[in-house]
């Protein structure tokens, strides 16, 4: 997402390009101030509260932010003696994380001989997301990983016609779809139920989480696992698509305008799951107690 993400600049799968008279090294990372305030909590106590958190993008990884050891509480980081070669950052130590009688191992880590080119990481230290209860900016919790900056989401109304089919069916007509762009990402078209044959979808098992949008559920259609997706309860920067309805283009048909659409190169998106099982409610009940 952003930068690194998906077809963001720095990915692998970039859908632009630089243009520069030399190639650009196959792998670019970039690191930036973040300029929030991030707090870690772990077993109810905040373990590290920085203003100066460095947040770095490395291609097809999420950013992760780097906190300076003097904004961790003095105690929690044990080193675990497992040790691991970054590809570009070179030895990088594992940490235990402890308070009380409560420990996770490996999660944390510093990169520990860093080329010259690299010592903004110096004396940093970075948490496995998961791994910690949560993650705050100033009293806010942020989901997911680290938000990026860089990243954006526009919805806009259009009065294009969108005709989804399965097979000889019509699942869905429209002329007043939206569409969703988002950064790294192909644009997405979203349907009213109002204008859907809802009886032609049966909502499956899985969910996935988008820390941008919120918890996503899906539907089958016919034989077709998975064929199309919503957000029940979105956050509010992105409640206008709140319950709307979108469609997998490879797996059902789906015409803008008479014109099939096809899946591009980035729109197969890499599901995120969510922190231990987060949910909504629980999201929102954090976010009251602060």
């Amino acid at each position: 997402m952003g930068l690194s993400w998906q077809q963001g600049p720095l990915s692998s799968g970039a859908i632009g390009k630089f243009l520069v008279p030399q190639p650009l090294p196959a792998r670019m990372l970039y690191v930036e101030p973040l300029r929030r305030r991030m707090r870690v909590r772990f077993e109810k106590t905040w373990i590290a509260d920085s203003e100066k958190v460095l947040l770095l993008f490395e291609p097809t990884r999420y950013p992760v932010a780097y906190f300076l050891e003097s904004d961790i509480v003095e105690g929690v980081l044990e080193k675990s003696g497992h040790v691991t070669q970054h590809t570009d950052l070179g030895e990088t130590t594992w940490y235990s994380v402890r308070v009380g009688d409560r420990v996770v191992q490996r999660a944390a880590w510093q990169h520990t001989n860093l080329p010259a080119h690299a010592e903004d990481l110096k004396g940093r230290v970075a948490f496995a997301w998961r791994s910690m209860d949560a993650f705050f900016e100033e009293d806010e919790r942020i989901v997911g990983h680290a938000a990026d900056p860089y990243h954006r989401i526009d919805i806009r109304q259009t009065s294009r016609q969108l005709i989804v089919k399965h097979g000889e069916t019509t699942i869905a007509q429209t002329s007043r779809p939206q569409v969703l762009y988002e950064s790294g990402f192909a644009p997405r078209w979203y349907v009213n139920r109002e204008d859907i044959d809802l009886a032609a979808l049966k909502l499956a098992e899985n969910k996935t989480f988008c820390p941008y949008k919120g918890v996503c559920s899906y539907f089958d259609i016919g034989d077709v696992r998975l064929a199309a997706w919503s957000y029940p309860e979105t956050y509010p920067e992105v409640a206008r698509i709140a319950d709307w309805i979108s469609f997998e283009a490879n797996k059902v048909d789906v015409y803008l305008d008479g014109a099939q659409l096809h899946l591009e190169p980035g729109q197969q998106v890499v599901p995120h799951g969510p922190d231990r099982e987060l949910t909504l409610e629980e999201l929102a009940l954090d976010n009251r107690k602060l």
